[in-house]
C-alpha cells in the first residue's frame, strides 16, 4: 500500500508561482513513478507532469512545458511541482499519483486527496 499526501495549494494571482509537494509513504513506493494531474468540475483528470524515481526522467504536458518543473527528493520521499507563470485557466484541484509514469490517469494505482490551486485574474 502506498499513501500520498499533497500540500502547497492556495490562491495566487495570474503570473505568480506555487510549489506543490507530495509526500509518499509505503514499503514499495520507490518502484512507482510519480505523476501530477489536475481536475476541474465536469472535466476529466488532466495529466500535468511525471517523474521516475530511479532514473529521474521527467515528462510534461505541452501546456506546462517551460513553466512547471517536477522534481523528487528521495531522502524525503517527496515529489514537488514548481509552477511558474500560472494562468487563471489552471485553477483546479491538483492530485499526486503513483503509477507507471505515463500521461494516462488509468495507469496510476494510488492517489492523494488533492490540493486546490486557484489562480485569480
Amino acid at each position: 500500500q502506498v499513501q500520498l499526501v499533497e500540500s502547497g495549494g492556495g490562491l495566487v494571482q495570474a503570473g505568480g508561482s506555487l510549489r506543490l509537494a507530495c509526500t509518499v509513504s509505503g514499503r514499495t513506493f520507490s518502484k512507482y513513478a510519480m505523476g501530477w494531474f489536475r481536475q476541474t468540475p465536469g472535466k476529466e483528470r488532466e495529466f500535468v507532469a511525471a517523474i521516475n524515481w530511479r532514473s529521474g526522467g521527467t515528462g510534461y504536458a505541452d501546456s506546462v512545458k517551460g513553466r512547471f518543473t517536477i522534481s523528487g527528493d528521495n531522502a524525503k520521499s517527496t515529489v514537488y511541482l514548481q509552477m511558474n507563470n500560472l494562468k487563471p485557466e489552471e485553477t483546479a484541484v491538483y492530485y499526486c499519483a503513483a503509477g507507471d509514469g505515463s500521461s494516462r490517469s488509468s495507469r496510476y494505482d494510488y492517489w492523494g486527496q488533492g490540493t486546490q490551486v486557484t489562480v485569480s485574474s
